[in-house]
């Protein structure tokens, strides 16, 4: 599963708080073979802190830099609401 993947488009994300979100994060780490809770561990914080972060009830730079990581991803691939200025040098960067 790749990043663009487990983004929800705006049209569907009316909410800040995602599940769906969080269920296809949850998914494509698994097929990693990483669990949410081994990210916990590697940043020694509580497991329902990164579900918190990642179910988007609060905001970590470091929680969600370590979630996009493990998958592979820049923060603002899974987040582009959450890093805009990111994001938007993203889509007007040129393709070579």
């Amino acid at each position: 599963m790749d990043c663009q993947a487990i983004r929800v488009s705006n049209s569907e994300n009316t909410s800040v708080i995602d599940e769906k979100q969080h269920q296809r994060i949850k998914a494509a780490l698994a097929l990693k073979g990483i669990t949410l809770s081994s990210i916990a561990r590697q940043l020694d914080v509580k497991p329902t802190t990164i579900t918190i972060v990642s179910k988007g009830y609060r905001r970590s730079r470091r929680i969600e830099h370590a979630i996009a990581l493990a998958l592979g991803c820049e923060p603002d691939q899974i987040w582009p609401d959450r890093y805009p200025a990111l994001a938007q040098n993203m889509m007007e960067a040129p393709t070579v």
